[in-house]
C-alpha cells in the first residue's frame, strides 16, 4: 500500500526547541476560542527542516489560491502574506533563545499527541516545558478571515527528543533539588 505523501505536513527535525509550550490546556489570545499551541524554534542550520517548511507553504499556497483569491480578481503574490516562518535575528533581537533561528508558531483546538523519544504517551506535566527539544508535527494551510490572508501553521502531535535549559526564567524543581549541599538540614 502506498503511503499517501501530504505537501502541506512537516515534521520538523530533533533540534527544534519548544517555547511559550501551551501543549496540555487550552489558552486563549486576545478573546478568541482556546486554543493549544507552541513556538517551534528551528535552527537555521537545520536546512532540512526549513526546506521541509519553506516547501509546505509554497504547497499551502498553491492548495488555498481560491480561499486567497476570496472575492478579489486575482491571488495575492505568496510574498506578499502573512506567512509562519518568522526570523528570530530579526524579530526576537532581545531574545537569546531565537538567536541563530527561524520560529514558527503553531496551534490546534485540539489537543496535541505528546509521546516521548520511545513514541510513549508522556504523562507527567513537568516533562514538558518550554526549553525542550523535540520534533513537531505541523500543517500548513491558507486562511482567509476578516481580511487576513495568509499561510498559518496547524498543531498536530509532539515528540520530546530531550531535556533543554528552561526558557522563561523557570526552574524545574527536579533541578532545584538535585544539589546534596544541604544534606545537614535535619541535624
Amino acid at each position: 500500500m502506498a503511503k499517501f505523501e501530504n505537501p502541506t505536513k512537516v515534521i520538523t527535525g530533533v533540534n527544534t526547541r519548544w517555547s511559550y509550550a501551551n501543549v496540555w490546556d487550552p489558552k486563549s489570545i486576545n478573546g478568541g476560542a482556546p486554543k493549544y499551541s507552541v513556538s517551534l524554534i528551528i535552527p537555521k542550520d537545520d536546512t532540512v527542516t526549513v526546506n521541509k517548511v519553506k516547501a509546505a507553504i509554497q504547497a499551502a499556497y498553491e492548495e488555498g489560491e481560491s480561499k486567497l483569491k476570496g472575492n478579489g480578481r486575482t491571488v495575492p503574490a505568496l510574498k506578499t502574506l502573512k506567512t509562519p516562518l518568522r526570523d528570530g535575528d530579526l524579530e526576537r533581537p532581545d531574545d537569546p533563545a531565537y538567536a541563530g533561528s527561524y520560529f514558527m508558531n503553531a496551534n490546534s483546538a485540539t489537543a496535541p499527541g505528546i509521546v516521548d523519544a520511545d513514541r510513549q504517551p508522556i504523562i507527567d506535566r513537568s516533562e514538558v516545558y518550554s526549553g525542550v527539544y523535540g520534533r513537531a508535527s505541523v500543517n500548513l494551510y491558507a486562511f482567509n478571515s476578516n481580511g487576513n490572508k495568509g499561510i498559518a501553521c496547524g498543531l498536530n502531535n509532539l515528540q520530546k527528543i530531550r531535556d533543554g535549559e528552561p526558557l522563561g526564567g523557570k526552574s524545574r524543581a527536579e533541578d532545584d533539588f538535585a544539589t546534596e549541599e544541604d544534606d545537614d538540614f535535619l541535624d
